[in-house]
């Protein structure tokens, strides 16, 4: 994996410098809802990705947010975030990141989380640990979620979906010490694997929004499960993770929350 992890880590940082040279100029701005956007800096950074992955390796699978999924029958498969937190970039506001996940066989190798605006590399690879700018990263010991701090964000239909996370946002910030929300998913997952923070919850994310950052909580000692507790994957419909400690009472307050949840 030595080589995989070179190359992401070249990658990403390329991504990344473009982005933040670019932040705060006048981007041209998409919809592809009522407040989901997409600007040509996504696509421009995804370009980019894509057209290194193809100069490298043209044989590998790529799933992205902003093109269609190749695959060429090979069990590599490249997960690309080209631009999470593009509301936050579009804005001018310097929370966002670049995600890149490499997937062998179904299973999550390799993956890198870049924050260009405080030159942040959270990069994990499966059994040899986490680690920001090549120090090991552990997951926070808090253990009373009274006294943690969490993550979340809101999904891009919360205004025709009861189904918008704003029933579990106010039962946690009720038992929580405080709940933030950056608009961010792969950066709060990394940050949750730095043990800043204690635990992270959201609904309708995307395989790109949770690739590299699941791998990076696992590694770092932390838990990861849809949010009644059960078995996670890319294309579960909910994610719940946490330092571990405090993961059992997190998930039964989302249960408790929840009136169609039928054990």
């Amino acid at each position: 994996m030595d080589r995989y992890r070179e190359f992401i880590e070249e990658t990403i940082r390329e991504a990344g410098s473009f982005l933040r040279e670019r932040i705060g100029e006048c981007h041209t701005v998409e919809y592809k809802g009522d407040i989901n956007l997409v600007t040509e800096a996504d696509r421009l950074s995804e370009a980019l990705i894509i057209k290194r992955i193809r100069s490298r390796y043209p044989e590998h699978g790529i799933l992205a947010e902003e093109s269609a999924e190749t695959g060429n029958g090979s069990p590599f498969r490249w997960i690309i975030d080209p631009l999470d937190g593009t509301t936050n970039y579009a804005h001018g506001y310097p929370v966002f990141c670049v995600s890149i996940a490499l997937e062998c066989e179904g299973t999550i190798r390799l993956g890198a989380v870049y924050n260009p605006m405080m030159n942040e590399l959270f990069i994990a690879e499966r059994g040899k640990g986490a680690f920001l700018n090549g120090r090991r990263l552990t997951v926070s010991r808090t253990a009373e979620l009274s006294r943690s701090l969490l993550a979340t964000g809101f999904p891009y239909d919360l205004r025709e979906d009861r189904n918008n996370n704003i029933n579990y946002f106010e039962a946690m910030a009720m038992n929580a010490q405080a709940v933030r929300r950056a608009g961010s998913a792969a950066f709060d997952l990394a940050c949750l694997a730095a043990g800043r923070f204690d635990g992270f919850w959201e609904l309708k994310l995307m395989p790109w929004d949770m690739a590299a950052g699941l791998l990076l909580v696992q590694e770092a000692g932390g838990i990861v499960t849809d949010l009644w507790g059960g078995p996670f994957s890319l294309t579960s419909p909910n994610i719940l993770a946490s330092n571990g400690l405090i993961h059992a009472e997190m998930s039964r307050l989302l249960r408790g929350t929840d009136p169609l949840y039928n054990p």
